[in-house]
């Protein structure tokens, strides 16, 4: 039988993050309703910089179906 006393909440360190958006040191527990963020100011931040575009996914170029690479071009007979 395992002893839920010995591994309580009180006698673990919660593991601590930086806040993504200012830096500050925030325990991550449930407790914390705006984790990884400090507060919900600097959660609205972070969100506000996706909005507007200041984040983004990088994805794979397509190539384009209508351009043609160096090895892809006729050779020029003369």
């Amino acid at each position: 039988m395992i002893d839920k006393s010995s591994t309580s909440s009180a006698t673990r360190t919660a593991l601590e993050v930086d806040c993504p958006t200012c830096g500050k040191k925030v325990p991550w527990t449930q407790e914390n309703e705006f984790r990884p963020f400090c507060s919900k100011r600097c959660q609205m931040i972070d969100l506000g910089a996706w909005a507007s575009e200041e984040y983004r996914i990088a994805e794979a170029e397509e190539k384009d179906k209508w351009s043609e690479t160096e090895d892809e071009r006729p050779k020029d007979s003369h």
